[in-house]
């Protein structure tokens, strides 16, 4: 299979993922206030608990530092362990409350009560089926980001914009956790229903204009459009847009 087969297979398959998911996490509930010290996350992208915490980041236009902790792995389960106690993910620490969170469901409520200052929206909150949708939505997309492959250690964390609900997004999420590289997730979740829809064709007719004052009026200040999934690496100089490209890039740049 091609290349470019097989990465437009793994796309169509990212695409249900996020639909099977209900398309949470593509749209900013609301704007948290950005916390003195950036939240720290332990995380296997494919796992459907560990989805739900970040969908929640995305709503509030949160970012975290991701500590990838795939199966296998060996460069932050034994941290995670340390710290707290356990091999359980996801693990949320936030340094400006001293709160150390297992359980998907706690961490929502969590994030939502302190840096929402309001209880948990219904689209967010724990329901009996989500168990079962969510793990289907890890099986359709081949149960990528879950496992551990052979790295190079990078000395400076990675930086990658995204959301989570992105289809296109999810492929270097998933490649960032299977390669166990650690990166800080900024989140650059959609902030009006005229932003839904791809980078180049928006819902809403025209040029794109990033509402005032917000993360994507500071992305698009810097770079002239809005659009992710982009990384930069600070090991290399490296700065990319385009999912296959950044594929491309980290397996090149950090297999063994």
């Amino acid at each position: 299979m091609s290349n470019a087969l097989l990465f437009n297979l793994n796309l169509l398959e990212s695409v249900t993922t996020s639909t099977l998911s209900g398309w949470r996490g593509c749209l900013v509930v609301k704007a948290a206030t950005r916390p003195e010290k950036v939240l720290v996350l332990y995380d296997m992208e494919g796992c459907p608990y560990c989805r739900r915490v970040r969908e929640v980041l995305t709503a509030l236009h949160l970012d975290a530092d991701i500590r990838p902790c795939p199966k296998g792995g060996r460069r932050f389960r034994d941290e995670a362990v340390a710290l707290g106690g356990k091999a359980q993910f996801p693990l949320l620490m936030d340094e400006n409350t001293g709160e150390k969170l297992y359980e998907s469901s706690d961490i929502v409520a969590y994030l939502f009560q302190h840096y929402g200052k309001g209880r948990v929206p219904g689209y967010y909150k724990s329901r009996i089926y989500q168990p079962v949708t969510g793990s289907m939505a890890s099986a359709v997309s081949g149960l990528r980001g879950l496992r551990a492959t052979p790295s190079l250690k990078p000395e400076q964390t990675l930086r990658l914009w995204s959301f989570e609900g992105s289809p296109f997004s999810r492929l270097v999420r998933e490649r960032l956790c299977e390669l166990e590289l650690p990166y800080t997730l900024h989140n650059l979740g959609k902030e009006h229903w005229t932003e839904i829809g791809p980078a180049k064709q928006r819902l809403k007719p025209g040029p794109y204009t990033p509402r005032p004052g917000g993360k994507r009026a500071a992305f698009f200040a810097r770079h002239g459009r809005v659009q992710v999934p982009y990384l930069e690496d600070p090991n290399s100089g490296e700065a990319l847009f385009e999912s296959s490209r950044i594929l491309r890039y980290l397996d090149r740049q950090y297999t063994v």
